[in-house]
């Protein structure tokens, strides 16, 4: 993967922090949605890791697609408070697309069905990209269903084994299929 260089330039803009409406407690994280001509500033309508500051305060995240072809970010509660910001606080940011991509969270039942995958879907999700393994999370992630989800990750793991880098065929940017979005903001 190429590495980006720390002169890339610096994207500066202005956004409210925002509540999402199915958030587990009140104020537990916020998020906020990039102006168009910052998003696309950024390489891709995709999912986009990116380092920058909020308010001064330093982090490194992923930003992604709000189907809506831009981008949003989730500021956890710990950023946030270092940011000195609460919801409805409009932020400054600046930010650039990360050097590295961060490591995905694997969710327990892909990380569980890997475990005991043969050792050829074991090898190939170990040396694929953290890009690679977010999109299969998302492929996996995206199904309605309990049974599509179940499929998906048995389908995921053989499709490994054999050396399939990627899932096929979604649009990343969520506004062809909608299956990205940023959160419904709390009224």
């Amino acid at each position: 993967m190429p590495k980006l260089s720390k002169s890339a330039s610096k994207i500066r803009f202005k956004a409210k922090l925002l509540q999402p409406a199915d958030a587990p407690k009140a104020d537990s994280w916020t998020f906020l949605i990039l102006p168009k001509e910052a998003s696309a500033k950024l390489p891709s309508r995709g999912m986009t890791a990116i380092e920058g500051t909020v308010n001064g305060s330093r982090f490194h995240a992923v930003a992604e697609p709000d189907g809506q072809k831009s981008h949003w970010l989730k500021v956890d509660r710990k950023l946030r408070e270092s940011a000195g910001a609460k919801t409805g606080d409009v932020v400054t940011l600046e930010i650039s697309p990360a050097a590295e991509d961060p490591e995905p969270e694997v969710p327990s039942d892909l990380r569980k069905a890997l475990a005991v995958a043969a050792l050829k879907a074991r090898a190939a999700w170990a040396d694929i990209t953290p890009i690679a393994r977010r999109d299969w999370i998302h492929w996996i992630t995206s199904a309605k269903q309990a049974e599509t989800r179940a499929r998906r990750i048995k389908n995921a793991c053989s499709m490994l084994s054999n050396g399939k880098r990627r899932p096929c065929c979604f649009d990343k940017s969520g506004f062809y299929s909608k299956s990205m979005s940023a959160p419904k903001a709390a009224s």
